[in-house]
């Protein structure tokens, strides 16, 4: 028995593991009121494995090879350390956690909830998530992205949803199409967009559907309707539309909650920002809640955040702005009509909200703009030693954080 017990232990999952919390939950850090005039690097530390910022008030998280490090925002020291001897896919927050999916044969498959204060593993769970996933969290569902598989989690890690190819199917007709590959995917709440090629369709498909049906392995789809051209990029959703992207020429095509067609806007795009499909199946965009209590106050205020109110109960949140980076400019997008608001020019990524400001990535620094109509309220130098690739951003109290390919920078 000595003997087995010993064998088992040697290969086993658990002796591959290394789990180090923090001595004390990390503290929430508070937000400035205004953005500094200046803004210094005061750490950086590589992270591969997250392909945007993941922060939260209380954490800065990297990742690379194995290892998900908790770091003091401040200071970039580690508080806490999950690692495994498997490389990892991604690392995204949802729910309140950190989650962290690993890569098992050629699936995604091994994923882990990790608390953001202490680094204590949570819910875990075995899934089908493709190489080269995205986690996207709507703020009530998460959904992974693939070529040709979407699947859907609740808070639990519970599966919700399976969408497109599936590894084992149970029975056979409940997908609504075979063959299909996926070129970009989109969420909002309880909603999830999706452009499709399938071999029968004379251009790209763009298709809704639930994160949560009735029927987890039956999806429950609102919109299916196929595009006027091929290349498309799907880029935001409201609440009854759905926005698409498409090239030559470069157009905004607007649907409804019931596919009909409501607006094909011309965009001034350059042919290079809408050639082929965007990294990891996912268009760089940023989504702004507006957080509102009962007094009738109101605050902008990102997924990744969280809001109370004066009286200590949480803010009533819904999506306001999402901004849309194309690959050189950031347009404003409003979230119930997915119509274009703004367009800031010469940008490097959607930005995020800081200090109650939008702050966006430029070659030169930074930009800091009023969130709702663009206006410049000032700018700030930043010296990225050369760097000229996407950024995208995000912060921890008085941190601001930039992801800068597979660099994670801190600036204060």
């Amino acid at each position: 028995m000595l003997v087995s017990a010993t064998v088992i232990w040697a290969f086993s999952d658990a002796r591959a593991t290394v789990s180090q919390t923090a001595s004390q939950p990390l503290p929430f850090l508070d937000a400035p009121t205004t953005p500094p005039p200046t803004l210094g690097e005061v750490w950086r530390a590589p992270s591969p494995a997250t392909q945007t910022v993941v922060a939260t008030a209380q954490v800065v998280v990297t990742a690379e090879d194995g290892a998900v490090l908790g770091r003091d925002p401040l200071s970039g020291q580690e508080k806490w350390r999950y690692q495994r001897d498997l490389p990892l896919c991604t690392v995204a927050p949802a729910f309140g956690q950190i989650l962290a999916v690993y890569q098992r044969g050629d699936t995604c498959s091994e994923v882990t909830a990790l608390d953001p204060a202490t680094g204590k593993r949570g819910a875990q769970r075995n899934g089908d998530a493709e190489a080269g996933t995205r986690l996207l969290f709507d703020g009530v569902h998460l959904t992974t992205t693939g070529k040709t598989y979407l699947e859907g989690w609740r808070s639990d890690l519970v599966k919700t949803q399976e969408y497109g190819q599936v590894r084992a199917m149970i029975q056979p007709g409940k997908q609504p199409r075979t063959g299909c590959t996926f070129g970009s995917v989109a969420v909002a709440p309880n909603r999830v967009a999706v452009i499709e090629r399938c071999p029968d369709d004379p251009g790209d498909r763009l298709s809704v559907f639930k994160p949560n049906p009735k029927d987890w392995d039956k999806p429950e789809v609102s919109v299916s309707v196929v595009l006027n051209g091929s290349g498309a990029r799907v880029v935001a959703l409201g609440p009854d539309r759905v926005a698409a992207v498409l090239p030559d020429p470069a157009r905004l095509a607007i649907y409804d909650g019931n596919g009909a067609p409501v607006s094909e806007q011309p965009l001034d795009l350059p042919a290079s920002d809408l050639q082929g499909d965007p990294d990891g199946g996912v268009v760089p965009t940023t989504t702004v809640l507006s957080a509102r209590c009962a007094d009738g106050s109101a605050t902008p205020l990102t997924f990744a955040a969280t809001s109370t109110c004066p009286t200590g109960e949480p803010a009533t949140t819904s999506p306001a702005v999402i901004y849309w980076w194309t690959g050189s400019r950031t347009i404003a997008l409003a979230s119930a009509t997915t119509a274009p608001l703004w367009t800031m020019e010469d940008t490097l990524g959607p930005g995020t909200l800081f200090a109650g400001r939008l702050v966006v990535p430029t070659p030169a620094g930074l930009t800091v703009a009023d969130p709702n109509t663009g206006k410049v309220l000032g700018r700030i130098p930043v010296d990225r030693r050369g760097y000229r690739g996407l950024v995208t951003l995000s912060s921890s109290g008085p941190v601001l954080v930039e992801q800068r390919g597979g660099t994670l920078v801190a600036l204060r």
